[in-house]
């Protein structure tokens, strides 16, 4: 993307696209989101560097542990699968790996999922496409 790619394809796909997982289709889906959020760039002035932070906390003090590091983590990305938890944490929590997380995901994300109605005047339109296409390849007219 940093080079000038404009396409992601292929989410979820395994075996050249004859196989997808909607597992992998979280991972790759949640990967895809954080390299378009590095897209938007960093902001570089001296408040994204806490540069009066900086100064007050002098460099032998506890940078990390200041407020405004607390108040500034908004600027990661927040990824539902990937986790940054040290290894106790992890544990801790279960010792659920990456594809285990995106497959209870989707899972769920399957068995919740409402769909938003299509709106009547986009159905029509649709349907005018399907149907000029199949009087384009000779394909009977259906009864809907």
């Amino acid at each position: 993307m940093l080079a000038g790619a404009n396409i992601i394809y292929g989410l979820g796909m395994l075996e050249m696209g004859m196989t997808i997982s909607y597992s992998q289709l979280l991972m790759d889906a949640e990967m895809a989101e954080m390299m378009l959020y590095s897209m938007d760039g960093i902001v570089v002035n001296d408040e994204t560097l806490s540069v009066d932070v900086i100064k007050e906390v002098t460099p032998r003090g506890d940078f990390l542990s200041h407020m405004n590091t607390f108040e500034n983590m908004h600027i990661q990305t927040h990824p539902k699968l990937l986790d940054r938890l040290t290894r106790d944490n992890w544990v801790a929590a279960g010792s659920k790996d990456l594809e285990t997380r995106a497959l209870e995901a989707a899972k769920e994300l399957l068995a919740t999922w409402k769909p938003v109605p299509m709106a009547d005047d986009a159905k029509a339109r649709v349907r005018a496409v399907v149907q000029k296409a199949e009087r384009d390849y000779g394909v009977p007219e259906s009864k809907e």
